[in-house]
This record gives structure tokens, C-alpha cells and sequence, in this order.
């Protein structure tokens, strides 16, 4: 898996910790569903589902093992043989199978969630990996609030989860604690510090507590991890997840990092409205890459400029990711290079005294009606009186 060092890996949980949102549980069609798209969408992993959880929620995982391909399948487990041994028996039909198991690291939850110590969680990790190793060969390990937790211990933690045959190590900033440069400082930590580092991928999974879930994940990225773990639309327990979306249009954007993946961003758009359907979670119009305001220009200057050449106020083509159209929206704030835009666009070319006309009764209209559509401005333009 480690072929090519600037390859960044997309693991996707929108069917695991994103179903974590209270009100949005799938159906298992309707995780098959999603997981069809994921496939198409081209990530590398998707966790579908913690099996011990429920009887639901292995069937999921069953099913979705039998419905996809190309990623590797993922199930969810706690430190424990009994986690590992129904997670198992939920991959049999999957063709790349992976668990993901792990405990706290930090001694926040080693004391206090645990009631354990740190010698005690350590031997732990290892016989949870050295058991799943068993029976599937991809081991990913998470140490669990390692946003918080000591890095020396952490580091000591992670060499010997790879050690015991972890090929992937998962550093999630549960609680959205870490700002971007202690994050970024941690994984760089890990990669100079951890002997055994390149035997393993790491892996950043952020939480939205703070806003810096998207942000946290880049800096690990910047300093050597190569898997990204996030939701689409972001979605997930509490505040949220990374969202996909957003971090691999960063690599797209700034290529000046020299790092990409594997992903059709074209897909994002339709994607991110059918996990909005399934699971009956609206995405706010202003959520970045895949949000209705997205790609919308509603004030006068930004229309200008748009108008004049689009990259002065679009440093991303909604066609790259799937959406229908950057659109000029009518609002009171809006100017005349705008409004002669739509009217040019419905068949009326107003000399420049009718456009000036037509613009003051515009914005009369505009100050008493939100939403100005087309048959607005064909009533407005109609009889061509503009007195």
C-alpha cells in the first residue's frame, strides 16, 4: 500500500461514526446504497459499521462486504477478543478486509474511562492487534483521544502496536482539542520518533468541536500522515467529522503540497445530497465544497467580478465538483452588471437608459421580495415602460 509517498488514502465513515448523529441510522439498503456511491466516489476504505453494536449493525457490515469491490472493508471493534471475533465474522465476504481496533491513550481516559493505567493499556493494544492479526491481515490501530494524550507514551504505544503487526495507525483527535500546529507537531513527533514508523501508514481522524477538524487533518497531512479519516457533508457525533470533501479539495487546490488521491471529485455534489436525503440531515447552505451557497454571488461587487472573469471570486469550478451551476443571485445588494446578466440571459437587451430604468424599479422590488426569480424580472421588463 505504500507504492507511491505522496498518495494520500481516503477512509471513509459516514456509515460508522457518521451514523453516530442521533435521528440519521440507516437501513442496510440504504448503507448499500450510500456504499455503491462511496465505491464510485473512488475511496480507498470504508468502515461500515461497528458489529457488536448490534444485530443491524453486523448485517451491515455483511452486506456492504458483499456489495463493494475495489475498497477494503472496515469494522469497528474495542480492545477485546469478543469485539474482534464478531468483527471478523462480519468481513468473511469482504475481499479486503481490515479491523480497526484500539483503546485510550490518553490518561484522561486511561484513568477515568478505563480506571487503568498505562502499562495495563499497553499490554492491552498489543494482544488486541496480536488476536486480530490472526484472522485478517490489515490491522489498523486508533489510540484513542490522542489529541490529548502524551507523546511519549503515545509514541511508545504506537511502536508497539506495529510491532504486533498494526499496518495502519489511526491518531484521532476524538474531542476536536488540538489546535493545527499541535496536531501537525504530534504526527511529526511520531514519524521522527517511532522506529518502526514505515512499517505502518498513519492515519488523522478529526472531530469538528472546535472547527478545526478540516484544518487539524491537512497539518497531519503536511507532517507525513497519508490517510485521511472524515464523513461526507461532515457529519458525525457531536460537532461532526472531517469532511471529505473539503480536505481532498485542498490537495486539489493547493498542489503546491505535492500530495493527492484517488477520488472522483465530480461525484461530490450528488453524493452529498443523497446522504442528506438517506439520513434527513440538511446541509447548511454555506458548508464549503458541496453547500447551495457554495458557488452563489450575491453581492454587487463580487457579481462584477465574476461577470468580468470568474476566477476572480471562484478558486474552485463547481463543475470539478459535480455542481450544477455558479449562479448570480438577485438580492438587494446585487448590481447592474448582475441584473443586465439575467435580463441578456431571458432575451432583453435593455439600451443603457432602459437598464438604469429597470435597475431602479429593481432594487424597489428587491428591498420588499427575497427571492427575485425570473418571472419577477419578466413583469418588471414587460410592457418596457420603465417610468
Amino acid at each position: 500500500m505504500l507504492h507511491d509517498p505522496n498518495r494520500v488514502y481516503v477512509f471513509d465513515t459516514t456509515l460508522r461514526d457518521g451514523e453516530q448523529v442521533p435521528g440519521c441510522q440507516l437501513t442496510t439498503p440504504e448503507k448499500i446504497e450510500i456504499a455503491h456511491e462511496l465505491e464510485a466516489l473512488g475511496v480507498d476504505i470504508i468502515e461500515a459499521g461497528f458489529p457488536v453494536s448490534s444485530p443491524g449493525d453486523f448485517q451491515s457490515v455483511v452486506e456492504i462486504s458483499k456489495a463493494v469491490k475495489n475498497p477494503i472493508v472496515c469494522a469497528l471493534t474495542r480492545a477485546n477478543k469478543g469485539d474482534i471475533d464478531v468483527a471478523v465474522e462480519s468481513l468473511q465476504y469482504a475481499k479486503h478486509p481490515r479491523i480497526h481496533t484500539g483503546i485510550g491513550a490518553s490518561d484522561m481516559h486511561i484513568k477515568n474511562k478505563f480506571n487503568s493505567t498505562r502499562e495495563e493499556i499497553l499490554v492491552r493494544a498489543v494482544e488486541a492487534v496480536k488476536y486480530a492479526k490472526k484472522s485478517v491481515e490489515d490491522i489498523e490501530f486508533y489510540a484513542e483521544d490522542a489529541g490529548r494524550a502524551d507523546i511519549h507514551f503515545l509514541a511508545q504505544m504506537i511502536e508497539a502496536v506495529i510491532a504486533a503487526g498494526a499496518t495502519v495507525v489511526n491518531i484521532p483527535d476524538t474531542n476536536g482539542y488540538c489546535l493545527p500546529d499541535q496536531y501537525g507537531e504530534k504526527i511529526k513527533f511520531l514519524k521522527e520518533n517511532v522506529k518502526n514508523i514505515d512499517k505502518a501508514i498513519i492515519s488523522v481522524h478529526c472531530h469538528n468541536d472546535l472547527g478545526l477538524a478540516t484544518a487539524n487533518s491537512i497539518a497531519g497531512l503536511q507532517n507525513g500522515a497519508r490517510q485521511i479519516e472524515g464523513t461526507i457533508n461532515g457529519i458525525g457525533e457531536r460537532a461532526g467529522n472531517t469532511s471529505i470533501e473539503e480536505v481532498v479539495m485542498i490537495l486539489k487546490t493547493h498542489q503546491v503540497l505535492g500530495l493527492h488521491t484517488h477520488i472522483n471529485t465530480k461525484n461530490f455534489f450528488e453524493l452529498s445530497r443523497m446522504v442528506s436525503a438517506q439520513m434527513r440531515m440538511p446541509v447548511q447552505p454555506n458548508k464549503a465544497i458541496v453547500g447551495s451557497n457554495a458557488f452563489a454571488h450575491s453581492s454587487g461587487i463580487h457579481q462584477d467580478g465574476f461577470l468580468k472573469n470568474r476566477e476572480n471570486y471562484e478558486i474552485i469550478r463547481p463543475e470539478d465538483v459535480g455542481f450544477p451551476n455558479a449562479s448570480i443571485v438577485l438580492t438587494a445588494r446585487s448590481g447592474r452588471h448582475a441584473l443586465k446578466f439575467h435580463l441578456e440571459r431571458l432575451g432583453y437587451n435593455l439600451s443603457k437608459e432602459e437598464l438604469a430604468a429597470a435597475y431602479h424599479r429593481f432594487l424597489v422590488l428587491a428591498d420588499n421580495k427575497l427571492d427575485i426569480n425570473d418571472e419577477d424580472l419578466l413583469i418588471l421588463v414587460g410592457d418596457k415602460k420603465f417610468a
